[in-house]
């Protein structure tokens, strides 16, 4: 450890720099030459793309040129995804629209100024579509189609089982089932996505300037995009970033979007994100349908578990999805001792932007389930819902889990009760007896508020 030792407090090096202003960011870099970009996007969840008119914002003083699908079909190709599917991405859109937010076509010009006074003469005609944004409805047979070439909108159905859920399902005492609905979420980092690209005509090589989170492993699947070799596309990260949880992950299709802007314009070309942009189509964690069962003896002592997941990854499947769904696929039992499993995976494409990493992708999906089920176990059997926990958890280490996950060690017992004495779980529950036991208070304070919402 050198000159630190675990448990003692660690000076941080980076703030004077920082706090001095002497950091370098996305925003502080600039290219001699540069032209500015800004995005079209579509006011639509879900519509045919007719055409894309640009003269108009094209006579602006000060625009030079405008990038559309046609010239995403002539320079790109669709992103490669992880599932084998007739589903066609790219980095514009080329036919239809398949979520609010999508980009449509890019000005640029000398200024972002002008390049965004410029997006309000760009002419885009749509043939609307009905949308579908519930996951459940999208796997009915009369859901609207975003991708009519695969014939309906589960992209991938895939089971897996471990041991023998089966005879332990029939041998238990009781089958208790939990249906839960995680929502999307996502991170604002302080700095949006940046994007600074140049075209080499004499190398073919197009440089890149990004504040890409994991540029390694999404490289490939941009310089295929490119159509051109894994040496021609040159990547840069500046050593600043103003925070990503995950979400920075997602500039990848807007790095070839550039890259290509800067091939038709020959010129450098800079884009920055705007919040707005940013809440509305960047990326966000998946939302999830789960229903959860269990194999449970009288005692709360869960056999098995059987899990049904529906994960919604939005209007396309971009790269690293469904990630979210099978990074924890080694650990689906959590911190729970059992040694049979089922699981059913399904993804399923709706009328959202696409989904990608969030902080801690695809745990909360799976924790917030489990342990929901937990209690429901505890409700259902008259049991007290942390001896449940405690009569289920891993209590030997190492501890290989049905699906292949190892947990390498702890005292999960030893952390529950430092969690309820820490948390101070007796003067809560002398709380909360002393509330009902006092209808009084209560229905004084419902009075007040109903004097409240009554007043003029």
């Amino acid at each position: 450890m050198g000159e630190f030792s675990i448990g003692q407090s660690v000076r941080r090096r980076e703030d004077p720099r920082l706090l001095t202003g002497r950091g370098r960011y996305y925003d502080d870099l600039k290219l001699a030459d540069q032209l500015h970009a800004a995005i079209v996007r579509s006011p639509h969840a879900h519509a045919e793309l007719l055409s894309v008119d640009a003269e108009a914002a094209s006579a602006i003083l000060g625009v030079v040129t405008v990038v559309t699908g046609d010239d995403a079909k002539r320079w790109t190709r669709p992103f490669t995804a992880a599932v084998k599917a007739p589903v066609e991405h790219w980095c514009l859109a080329v036919d239809r629209v398949r979520y609010v937010g999508e980009p449509v076509a890019v000005v640029l010009a000398r200024d972002r100024y002008t390049a965004a006074d410029a997006l309000e003469l760009i002419e885009v005609s749509y043939r609307p579509l009905p949308a579908v944004i519930d996951p459940v409805a999208a796997t009915g047979s009369a859901a609207p189609l975003l991708h009519p070439a695969l014939g309906c909108n589960v992209i991938s159905d895939r089971s897996f089982r471990y041991d023998d859920p089966e005879t332990a399902f029939a041998s238990a005492a009781h089958r208790i089932t939990v249906t839960t609905t995680y929502p999307r979420n996502s991170g604002s980092p302080i700095e949006g996505f940046v994007v600074i690209a140049e075209y080499l005509p004499g190398e073919g090589v197009y440089e890149v300037t990004a504040n890409f989170q994991g540029p390694l492993a999404m490289h490939p699947v941009m310089a295929m995009a490119l159509n051109v070799p894994a040496n021609r596309l040159r990547i840069k990260t500046p050593p600043d970033s103003g925070g990503s949880f995950g979400v920075k992950h997602a500039v990848f299709p807007y790095i070839v979007l550039m890259a290509i802007a800067a091939r038709k314009a020959d010129r450098p070309v800079r884009w920055v994100e705007e919040r707005s942009e940013h809440l509305v189509a960047a990326t966000s964690a998946t939302n999830r349908v789960t229903t959860l069962s269990a194999a449970v003896g009288d005692d709360g002592v869960v056999t098995a578990l059987d899990w049904d997941q529906l994960e919604d990854c939005g209007a396309y499947l971009r790269a690293p999805e469904p990630a979210t769904l099978y990074r924890m696929h080694g650990n689906m039992t959590g911190a729970y001792r059992m040694r049979n499993l089922r699981i059913r995976n399904r993804v399923v494409l709706t009328n959202k932007t696409p989904s990608g990493l969030v902080r801690g992708f695809g745990g909360p999906q799976v924790y917030f389930a489990l342990e929901r089920l937990m209690q429901r176990i505890a409700v259902k059997l008259g049991l007290d819902p942390l001896e449940v926990i405690r009569r289920n958890l891993v209590d030997r280490f190492p501890y290989r889990c049905p699906a292949g996950a190892v947990l390498d060690s702890g005292d999960y017992r030893a952390g529950v009760d430092h969690a309820i004495e820490a948390g101070g779980l007796a003067e809560l529950r002398r709380r909360r007896s002393e509330a009902r036991d006092a209808p009084a208070i209560l229905g004084e304070l419902h009075s007040r508020l109903t004097a409240t919402k009554a007043a003029p």
